[in-house]
């Protein structure tokens, strides 16, 4: 807990109007132990002076903490002036009528006193108020931060939905035209199962691994029967690490698609999509490189969004390379 926090307990409001009346009345305390000309009976005026000065301050450090929230420092130097002078009232009246052989409430000590006991009061609530001003801003920015964050990646993850939907259509389409009735009910079976998924996503930010294997074993089944046997897919990634790792939704349904928008896929160009687990829980995607000739319409959107999503729920970037004739996407995953 900060210090300024722990001001505002009573607890600590009261220990320093303790340790503050002890300093404001320390030429009296000083007078009490060397000049001899203060007898005994100077000692109950003593502590009054120590007990008002104490109860004085606590006063005004409540004042100054929770009541008084103006920035303005002349605005709370006048209130808490005002205050002071009404408890410098009550002191003279309760010198004059009960302690009249030790008056002393004209003195210049006495007054350079409260003085200070006002300013200290004063400068300490404003402080205060400044750190409270301060710390409610911070947190009104990380709040829009978050917001904005939750707005970009809410945009971003929209953007999947559409492409992978004409696809879609496209493949029904082609099944209907064929009469492969079997074929297109189960297709849309797992059609159902992917948009399923696709719209509780919106809902969701990081998800397990296993959730996202298990998404793509649907729409594994929706390459297969478009591309037929000339697209497969090869993943190798550990039981027991499925429900231990973390991964944003909808991370592998953009490098898939990415796969067949930039690929020659056809009985000349087979395609073998490998998944694999390595040892520092990266999941690596990697594919052979059969460029289509014509990539004009291919701006590389579906990546993009994926590495603004990673950077936006997991702070870690996804790494992008070509070697060895394949293309290779690594997405660093999250620890549970």
């Amino acid at each position: 807990m900060n210090l300024f926090d722990k001001l505002a307990s009573n607890r600590t409001v009261l220990i320093t109007s303790i340790v503050m009346g002890t300093f404001i009345i320390y030429p009296n305390i000083n007078a009490l132990f060397w000049h001899q000309q203060y007898d005994a009976e100077f000692l109950p005026v003593f502590f009054f002076r120590y007990c008002f000065f104490c109860v004085l301050i606590w006063m005004l450090l409540l004042v100054n903490i929770r009541k008084l929230s103006t920035l303005a420092f002349s605005k709370r130097l006048l209130k808490t002036l005002l205050l002071t002078i009404m408890a410098y009232g009550i002191y003279a009246f309760i010198s004059l009528a009960l302690m009249s052989k030790h008056v002393d409430c004209f003195t210049g000590i006495l007054l350079f006193q409260f003085i200070v006991t006002c300013l200290l009061c004063t400068l300490t609530g404003y402080v205060y108020t400044m750190y409270n001003e301060q710390k409610n801003r911070e947190l009104e920015i990380e709040q829009l931060k978050t917001e904005n964050l939750q707005s970009r990646y809410n945009a971003l993850s929209s953007q999947v939905n559409p492409h992978f939907f004409f696809n879609s259509l496209n493949s029904i389409t082609a099944l209907v035209r064929e009469e492969k009735k079997t074929q297109t009910l189960e297709y849309i079976h797992k059609l159902s199962g992917v948009f399923r998924y696709i719209l509780q996503s919106d809902k969701k930010g990081l998800v397990c691994l296993r959730e996202e294997l298990d998404f793509l074993e649907a729409f594994r089944y929706m390459f297969e029967v478009r591309y037929a046997n000339k697209l497969s897919f090869s993943i190798s990634v550990p039981e027991e690490k499925q429900d231990l790792l973390m991964i944003p939704v909808l991370s592998l349904l953009p490098v898939v698609e990415n796969v067949v928008k930039h690929n020659v896929v056809d009985s000349d160009n087979t395609m073998e999509i490998s998944i694999v687990l390595n040892d520092r829980n990266e999941l690596i995607i990697s594919n052979p490189i059969h460029e289509k000739l014509d990539i004009s319409n291919c701006n590389g959107i579906g990546l993009s969004n994926l590495s603004e999503r990673f950077t936006l729920l997991t702070a870690k970037k996804i790494t992008i390379k070509r070697e060895d004739g394949d293309f290779k996407v690594i997405l660093p995953l999250i620890t549970v």
